[in-house]
């Protein structure tokens, strides 16, 4: 392979994917994709074993790989140190106050400084702006909706962490109402019965009335959360990913409603890439050095 690759990482709250991306098309390398589920409440040791042999799975499948790590983490996390910041949200807390960087560097047997932590909302709309559903466009906000609610905010190519999970928002924080355990909570709430998650909902849905109340309920609480959100940051386009994002079809609707409603005329886009964004956008990171890189050798070799 002639082309410079990155190991992209993807740290979800239930499981940890990887592929090995090129970084001159911004694409992942057929068939070095990988994934594993993790025990988030597992010891030190495991977890980062788990990591690792994914990581290492990943980068047997070109022996050139440049050696370079992108990961797109969940916060609240120290990026530029590699120190975790998670407590108290059911995932990976005994991590807390841990130098991750290091201890995967020395797992890895590799340099802590081949290896970036990002924002995995950063990297899941970097990877679309890229090359997914926000190709082109200015000025984008992005949202991740799984077990927590990740934004970022996209201005002319540059994209930051939005940290909107913690703003006011009806009777708590945005993310009470805009992640997986609100469905379950508001679920329980309505018929004493649980489900596991958003996709055994889903799964009802079609002949249980109650979960599509719960869908449409969502819907509203997105669009007044968007309201704000886009006041906020002055997007043009609205994308969303996450394993919520793929039950948009039974939001879809009460979600667009809303918004005309309230006089937003704003797109809203499903992420293209599904998780191969935040693997695009994690291992972009490394893209401009090594493709620097790549050119000063072939201008040396000519």
């Amino acid at each position: 392979m002639n082309h410079a690759t990155v190991v992209g990482i993807d740290v979800g709250g239930s499981h940890i994917s990887a592929a090995l991306v090129d970084m001159e098309t911004s694409s992942l390398v057929t068939g070095s994709y990988v994934r594993k589920e993790i025990n988030t409440q597992g010891s030190v040791n495991e977890i980062i074993e788990n990591w690792c042999e994914v990581i290492q799975q990943a980068q047997k499948y070109d022996s050139t790989s440049s050696g370079k790590i992108g990961i797109a983490m969940p916060g609240p996390f120290d990026y530029p140190n590699g120190v975790s910041l998670i407590k108290d949200q059911n995932k990976y807390d005994i991590l807390y106050k841990l130098n991750v960087k290091e201890l995967l560097a020395e797992k890895l047997l590799v340099q802590a400084d081949d290896i970036r932590f990002l924002n995995d909302a950063e990297c899941f709309l970097l990877g679309e702006v890229f090359c997914g559903a926000a190709q082109g466009v200015e000025q984008v906000l992005g949202l991740t909706l799984g077990t927590g609610l990740g934004s970022a905010w996209c201005h002319h190519g540059k994209v930051e962490d939005a940290d909107l999970w913690n703003s006011p928002f009806k009777e708590g924080i945005a993310e009470d109402y805009l992640s997986t355990r609100w469905f379950v909570n508001r679920f329980r709430e309505l018929t004493g019965q649980e489900v596991k998650g958003v996709k055994e909902l889903a799964d009802l849905a079609p002949q249980n009335q109650t979960a599509q109340v719960v869908f449409d309920e969502f819907g509203r609480n997105l669009a007044d959360f968007i309201k704000t959100a886009v006041k906020q940051v002055g997007a043009v386009m609205v994308v969303i990913g996450g394993n919520i994002s793929k039950a948009y079809p039974l939001f879809s609707q009460s979600l667009e409603k809303h918004l005309q409603t309230a006089g937003l005329s704003i797109p809203i886009r499903v992420a293209e890439l599904g998780e191969e964004s935040a693997l695009i956008g994690a291992a972009s990171s490394w893209k401009a050095s090594l493709l620097e890189k790549v050119e000063a050798v072939n201008t040396l070799r000519k």
